[in-house]
């Protein structure tokens, strides 16, 4: 499979909902190595494919969050046994709990980072690369990350759930990469 490129704020991709995953197996999961080995050569913990261009409702991640274990399945295990994971047409359920405050990035917006309000705790019913069924249940580090790249399956930005002010304190740099993105896609398409 061919390396990705992350696609940077201002690909029209990147608000688009994604489609559900159909078709499983073998070319998923290399779907799901190739996916990860952009997300790792960007030093992420997360990665969408709406980020790599492909309108899919899946996303990848190798979070190493010590503090909390997640149970699959219902059952406890330990982090380093479930990751990295893929997962596809995820729901998540944010159950009901007081929101706490993190700075937040994302590969798709290099150097910015903002406040995000979230509550740290999800569960996520979601299909393996062979289309199995599981329900993650999650706190942490591993709530979030699976929060933010949902998000992006559905279109929605971690900017889009920043503070306000935090989106005021970021907006030129915003701009800035919106004009750029939109400058590259039109010469690319006039090369083509």
């Amino acid at each position: 499979m061919a390396e990705f490129t992350i696609r940077p704020y201002g690909d029209p991709i990147l608000r688009a909902k994604g489609e559900p995953v159909r078709e499983f197996g073998p070319a998923l999961r290399s779907l799901g190595e190739a996916m990860l080995g952009a997300m790792r050569t960007a030093k992420g913990i997360g990665l969408a494919a709406p980020q790599v261009g492909l309108s899919l409702q899946l996303f990848v991640m190798n979070v190493k969050d010590e503090d909390f274990q997640p149970v699959l399945d219902g059952k406890p295990c330990d982090p380093s046994d479930i990751m990295p994971m893929l997962l596809a047409n995820a729901t998540v359920t944010v159950p009901a709990g007081e929101p706490d405050i993190y700075t937040e990035g994302c590969l798709s917006f290099p150097g910015i980072t903002g406040e995000v309000e979230r509550v740290e705790r999800a569960i996520v019913r979601y299909r393996d690369a062979e289309g199995a069924p599981h329900v993650l249940e999650c706190e942490g580090l591993l709530a979030r990350c699976v929060q933010h790249e949902h998000d992006h399956c559905q279109g929605v930005l971690f900017i889009d759930r920043m503070s306000r002010p935090h989106q005021l304190l970021t907006a030129a740099k915003v701009k800035k990469l919106q004009r750029a993105t939109l400058a590259e896609i039109k010469a690319a398409r006039k090369k083509a």
